[in-house]
């Protein structure tokens, strides 16, 4: 990582926005505005009346300009290229995460702009519409956390309304749920309560049917377990935690380090927020050393996620501006 951080991109603008562009448009330059693609009808404005990186797309139906930030989580942000790839490599080595106080200390930029930008890479790192884990003969480790409080109280369905909650202190934390394929990536939802049925829409929807399930011994997993080739459990009431090769170390090791990551580094997370934390964790996993991905990889992996993502918010009486 420090020699990384000696790179150019991190100092001069036109190296940052060249290393950007070879990633954004690996496969050639596309207009952002109608998805024109062929280079021929895009223009490169040079000269003192155009700023450094425009593009005018030449199609009679567009004819707009445009540069690599725009349709990206980077566009409409007065933050250098420089600053901006250089928390995107932060945050991509650091496996625990590294604080929007930090960053802001050692990019010079305020802590307000820091955080926007560390939730708009976050933004960047969410993926969504990817096949099921797991499949013949592969093994699925699923498991269930708690981290935070909440800011609504739930009570499950077995006991809403029950009369002797009325003096009883109920547990409110946020649950998470995870699935991990063993040797492979990791899926985490955020989940309003952590129920069989919830559970069991996640667990159907994102592993192959295929696939070996292994839990612990909650009954959470007993019902949507039938659907898989096997339900395998550990009883860690009874304090196992191994039985040949079933397990959920591995998914257990995934939780450890969010935790530790969230407490020792981020240590305050609205609920709102949570997705996009999550989204950083299983970034970094699925992109880990294991499966032959270094920090370098990684970084490249993040800036071909910005494409396609915008992050914004309101202020009252406002239109949407950037996030």
């Amino acid at each position: 990582m420090t020699d990384l951080l000696k790179n150019p991109i991190f100092q001069d603008e036109t190296e940052a926005r060249n290393w950007l562009e070879a990633r954004v448009w690996a496969n050639g330059r596309v207009c952002p505005h109608c998805g024109n693609a062929d280079e021929a009808k895009i223009t490169k404005l040079e000269g003192k009346a155009h700023r450094a990186g425009v593009y005018q797309c030449n199609e009679p139906v567009c004819r707009e300009q445009f540069t690599v930030t725009v349709g990206t989580v980077f566009e409409r942000s007065k933050i250098p290229l420089t600053k901006w790839l250089a928390a995107l490599f932060l945050m991509t080595a650091s496996k625990k995460g590294v604080s929007a106080h930090q960053v802001h200390r050692m990019l010079g930029i305020s802590y307000k702009s820091t955080w926007f930008l560390m939730h708009r890479l976050r933004e960047a790192m969410r993926t969504g519409g990817l096949e099921p884990l797991g499949g013949e003969g592969k093994i699925v480790e699923v498991d269930e956390t708690y981290f935070g409080k909440s800011s609504v109280q739930r009570v499950g369905a077995q006991r809403r309304g029950a009369p002797y909650l009325k003096n009883r202190k109920v547990k409110n934390d946020r649950p998470i749920l995870a699935l991990v394929e063993r040797g492979g990536s990791v899926r985490s939802f955020h989940v309003a309560v952590a129920d069989a049925s919830t559970v069991a829409g996640i667990v159907s929807a994102n592993v192959k049917k295929e696939s070996r399930l292994q839990t612990d011994e909650s009954k959470l997993y007993k019902k949507v377990g039938a659907e898989f080739a096997a339900h395998e459990t550990v009883n860690h009431g009874a304090k196992e935690y191994a039985r040949g090769d079933v397990t959920t170390n591995t998914i257990e090791s995934y939780f450890s380090v969010f935790k530790r990551g969230m407490r020792g580094v981020y240590q305050h997370c609205s609920e709102k927020h949570l997705h996009r934390y999550l989204a950083e964790f299983d970034f970094r996993y699925n992109n880990r050393i294991a499966l032959g991905v270094d920090d370098k990889d990684r970084a490249n992996e993040l800036a071909k996620g910005i494409v396609g993502k915008r992050l914004t918010y309101r202020r009252p009486n406002q239109k949407d501006i950037p996030f």
